[in-house]
């Protein structure tokens, strides 16, 4: 019996190409080695001494590099294509990693980690518009569950040996490793992976048919993207205000802190796949799949409410685990299901900007709450957005439905 189950649950991981492996190899190398994210709100509050505001500020900073560097890196990626936009973004800010330890004044991380991040999320749109070239279409979920796999098996492993690193080493020593991992893996993909010169994605004279609907003018794709901004808005809470309420709440070290990181990353690498070919076997809405999503990790945000035990902030983890399993592939399979052959990095670059923006509002708003009227009134807001993105997931749901019938 355990021998049929584990076959059964590698069945899963079949039918992939060898690109989207290597592809796969190099996002976990570059997440396990991302731990300056996790613990950046830490860094600039307890080792530097800035004050709530100003970390809120050096957030909405990274924010809107994001922003630009993912509006960037889909618009080239059209252009000149998918591959040299990964090779330059990764290698580039690989190198910035290394300075950014050297820079300590509230100025200077303004502007720094914009442009770190300018550069950094460039890589983004362009990795999802290399998922389309280099993956069959009925495998496109699944690569992308594959990728997001990678991302929190990286996440898993980074978080608890960042912890261990901060308390032996210091801060300093993320710095380096975030760097070199992000040279490492992007070496391995020019080694590994050519630029696929004849996909039609990259075909300027025959991309294949495009829609004459501009994507701002796609009203139920926009109506979507605020679902995907809430859900991020929501997400981000775990590595911007969840660290500090923990050394604040429960006295949690930073190891602590790490592990239920880790617990997050772990449970998706064990249960997402086989979830994800579940709720496709079963041909289940994707839309749907994304707003029950939305309103678990609404929920989840309202379990932090109850701030008298350790155990709460366990079991708050587990469930909003599964509110990312639910919302994220799903968004991600949307998203690309609704961009004209061509036109994929456009769409993309606005999908993943919805994060970018997510991430500038997830701070800032998360922190002036925080200053001005405690945790609890921070977990309430941002419960009552995780009901808000569920019924506009529902609303994209009937107006996609509408569409169909017309």
């Amino acid at each position: 019996m355990p021998t049929k189950a584990i076959e059964k649950y590698l069945n899963n991981f079949k039918g992939f190409s060898r690109e989207i492996w290597i592809l796969t190899l190099i996002t976990f190398i570059n997440r396990a080695g991302t731990m300056v994210l996790p613990f950046l709100s830490k860094y600039l509050k307890e080792d530097l001494g800035f004050s709530y505001d100003q970390v809120g500020w050096i957030m909405v900073s990274f924010g809107c590099g994001s922003m630009v560097g993912s509006w960037l890196g889909g618009k080239l990626s059209d252009k000149i294509g998918f591959y040299k936009i990964m090779i330059f973004s990764l290698f580039t800010s690989g190198l910035l990693f290394f300075a950014l330890q050297r820079i300590t004044s509230y100025e200077g991380l303004l502007v720094a980690i914009f442009i770190i991040m300018v550069i950094a999320d460039m890589f983004r749109p362009a990795m999802f518009v290399s998922l389309a070239a280099y993956a069959k279409p009925e495998n496109r979920t699944r690569a992308l569950t594959l990728v997001r796999l990678a991302i929190n098996l990286g996440f898993a492993a980074g978080p608890a040996m960042g912890g261990l690193i901060i308390m032996n080493i210091g801060y300093k020593g993320l710095f380096w490793i975030d760097g070199f991992t992000c040279i490492l893996a992007i070496l391995i993909f020019w080694w590994q992976v050519k630029e696929k010169e004849k996909s039609k994605y990259l075909d300027t004279k025959n991309p294949g048919e495009v829609l004459t609907a501009s994507v701002f003018k796609d009203i139920p794709f926009w109506i979507f993207l605020i679902t995907c901004l809430i859900t991020g808005i929501i997400f981000f809470q775990l590595f911007t205000t969840l660290p500090l309420y923990h050394r604040e709440q429960f006295n949690m070290t930073e190891f602590k802190t790490g592990l239920l990181l880790t617990f997050n990353g772990l449970l998706i690498f064990v249960l997402e796949m086989p979830l994800v070919s579940f709720i496709e076997k079963r041909k289940f809405n994707k839309i749907l799949v994304v707003t029950l999503g939305t309103l678990l990790m609404g929920i989840c945000m309202f379990m932090l409410l109850a701030n008298k035990w350790e155990f709460v902030l366990w079991l708050m983890m587990f469930l909003m685990t599964f509110g990312e399993m639910l919302a994220f592939p799903f968004s991600n399979s949307f998203a690309m299901s609704r961009a004209p052959k061509g036109h994929e990095g456009r769409y993309m670059a606005i999908f993943t900007m919805s994060y970018s923006l997510a991430h500038i509002l997830s701070a800032k708003t998360g922190m002036t709450l925080i200053e001005n009227f405690g945790y609890q009134a921070n977990w309430a807001f941002m419960g009552t957005l995780g009901l808000i993105g569920a019924l506009l997931g529902y609303w994209v749901y009937k107006l996609v439905e509408k569409e169909k019938s017309n």
